[in-house]
């Protein structure tokens, strides 16, 4: 434990702006440290600890993180949100999660074990001083509190959750809120899922994604006057395999009822192919995605399902002969 005693870890920006929400909501004073925070697009973990106690202080009620969880909106939780909004199943938003978790919430690792019947998706490493149950608590609350609000998720079963710090004088709201068994003073803080919870798909009540793709394959199609119907729909399937990660052309092909072959004549007939009409869209979704300035360079790579930042930096000066930065600085010059 000891390479992390003088840890810093970070969390998405949006955090702050949900503090800001549930702090306006219940009458609260909004602090100078809070305020401060509403234009950093991260900040360090354990300023989210203190804003986190600051509030406690002031409002002073059980299970706080829990609260805090109700006001939760997608873009609190910024890229991360709108990938889980595009999955089909539990098992598919709980891997991306997996994946990308560090862009919420760097406060910890994520560590994914599966034991008998049981997914467990724990929080550790952290020494216990520099976190509190409320860091712990409104973590696990937020996921769950996604998962039911916006994927319409409402009867997902949850066999135990687990807390590191010792129990509070009313654990009974824990077990209402999460309708599982709470313990406390455990080895490390976790959410446990029976396995065939996984399998089960998402109704997809709330459609911002397919919306923000939709307006961008219009805007696309825009673009190219001599599109068809197959094109229309390939440059959806193309940005919705973007999301996914699922955008190699066999995937493609086999979401447009179509074999690799066919598709590949149908792109040759139109003088292009496929890998061209692919950076054709990354290019310009890049570029709508840099307009939006609370996105950061990294959450536009993986929005654009670029494994790694500079790839995707290379790819743009490549289209543009700009880096990213420079583009986007040109536009609010």
């Amino acid at each position: 434990m000891q390479q992390f005693k003088n840890y810093t870890g970070s969390v998405y920006g949006g955090l702050g702006h949900l503090l800001y929400a549930y702090s306006q909501a219940k009458g609260l004073a909004i602090s100078e440290k809070l305020e401060q925070v509403q234009n950093l697009e991260r900040f360090d973990f354990c300023l989210w600890r203190d804003l986190l106690t600051d509030i406690e202080q002031q409002i002073q009620i059980a299970a706080l993180g829990l609260d805090i969880a109700e006001y939760v909106q997608p873009k609190h939780l910024g890229i991360i949100a709108y990938i889980a909004l595009s999955c089909n199943t539990l098992g598919e938003a709980l891997y991306r999660y997996h994946d990308f978790h560090r862009l919420v919430y760097d406060g910890s690792s994520l560590q994914v074990n599966i034991q008998d019947n049981y997914l467990a998706i724990g929080w550790g490493d952290i020494p216990l001083h520099l976190t509190t149950q409320l860091t712990h608590e409104t973590a696990i609350a937020l996921m769950v509190q996604f998962l039911k609000h916006f994927m319409e998720f409402d009867d997902i079963h949850v066999y135990e959750v687990h807390f590191v710090h010792p129990a509070p004088k009313n654990i009974t709201l824990y077990e209402q809120y999460f309708r599982c068994k709470v313990r406390f003073s455990q080895p490390v803080s976790q959410i446990i899922v029976p396995l065939q919870e996984l399998a089960k798909p998402f109704h997809q009540g709330d459609q911002t994604l397919q919306h923000l793709l939709l307006q961008q394959a219009h805007a696309l199609l825009d673009k190219l006057p001599n599109s068809t119907q197959l094109d229309h729909r390939l440059q959806q399937a193309i940005l919705t395999g973007l999301q996914k990660n699922l955008y190699q052309i066999e995937s493609i092909a086999k979401q447009l009822n179509m074999s690799v072959r066919q598709l590949q004549r149908h792109l040759q007939q139109q003088g292009t192919t496929y890998q061209q009409r692919m950076q054709e869209v990354r290019h310009l979704l890049a570029e709508q995605y840099l307009k939006n300035q609370h996105l950061s360079l990294q959450e536009i790579a993986l929005l654009l399902s670029y494994s790694e930042q500079s790839a995707f930096q290379r790819a743009f000066k490549k289209w543009t002969g700009m880096t990213p930065q420079q583009w986007r600085q040109q536009q609010y010059a």
